[in-house]
């Protein structure tokens, strides 16, 4: 372990062909470390909390990034510079082997298949230099994967079909027209993630919509608009669906009773809880145990 990490958690999942990696790492203090290997992979890279700067040799290019992003980039060997600019940084990434990659790709949308094109060429590439801000769908997808209560041949089964809805949520991101951005700096797009990080912490509580600008410092509509601009949901229904991932999670993979689960998620009464999770998931609380796949598809679209 580095001199300058105080603490790290990896987490990694081997399929064939596809290997899925969760990392959060502590530092002491910001520095830079230098990564080499002459490994060819195709990577869905997420960020899911902190600030750190990289340069990328095969791409010839340096990027800043912050918060929650995501990018596809596709290299024949490896040679980055990373620097910490937060106390921890939490990633998320599912690399391919570029066979396994070339035969989904080459069948997605446009962007997606000038990108397996270069792949099949061998050129080194990066998605976009325009690094997109993980949705509300992706993080749920991450959240699955990292919380994935499967076994055996079923969790292979589900991981591999998880990876690959990544990488179409992120062809469908990359294909979306964000030209009249609303929220187009730096700062504001940190506050937006520092609110959304304050939500993910408080669930069971939430501030409200006032409180939330005045934390993070930025005016109540900036807040409402960006807010679902970066995340593709409002900030209630960024609360809703995180309170019913953790109400699910929590169900098929606890003891905790369903009125437990619902006071610890925020509800005011089981019957609330269980009023909304039958909406979101077509299933009562009380029967998802008994049919644990049923709480698996969302039906709330």
């Amino acid at each position: 372990m580095s001199n300058n990490i105080k603490n790290r958690v990896s987490t990694s999942w081997e399929l064939n062909e596809i290997l899925i990696s969760h990392n959060i790492v502590d530092y002491y203090t910001n520095d830079l470390k230098i990564t080499k290997n002459d490994t060819e992979f195709v990577r869905l890279h997420f960020g899911l909390q902190g600030s750190y700067d990289f340069t990328f040799a095969q791409l010839n290019s340096a990027y800043s990034l912050s918060g929650s992003h995501n990018n596809i980039m596709y290299s024949d060997g490896l040679e980055i510079a990373v620097k910490n600019r937060s106390k921890r940084i939490e990633t998320f990434g599912v690399n391919f082997t570029t066979d396994a990659f070339i035969k989904i790709g080459q069948n997605g949308n446009e962007i997606l298949k000038r990108f397996t094109e270069k792949v099949i060429n061998k050129e080194n590439t990066i998605l976009s230099n325009d690094w997109r801000t993980n949705n509300l769908k992706i993080q749920q997808v991450i959240y699955e994967i990292i919380h994935c209560s499967f076994q055996n041949e079923l969790k292979d089964l589900f991981l591999l079909s998880k990876s690959i809805e990544l990488l179409v949520l992120q062809a469908e991101l990359y294909e979306q027209n964000i030209a009249n951005d609303f929220i187009k700096s730096a700062r504001d797009k940190r506050k937006l993630n520092e609110a959304k990080d304050l939500l993910n912490a408080r669930i069971d509580n939430p501030p409200t919509i006032v409180e939330l600008s005045k934390l993070v410092g930025i005016n109540e509509y900036k807040l409402k608009k960006g807010f679902k601009e970066l995340f593709g949901t409002t900030v209630f229904g960024y609360i809703h669906n995180c309170r019913m991932s953790l109400a699910k999670r929590l169900l098929l993979g606890t003891d905790k009773t369903a009125k437990e689960i619902a006071y610890q998620t925020g509800y005011s009464s089981p019957q609330h809880f269980s009023t909304a999770f039958k909406k979101q998931f077509g299933v009562t609380p009380n029967n998802v145990r008994k049919t644990p796949n049923s709480a698996i598809e969302d039906q709330s679209d």
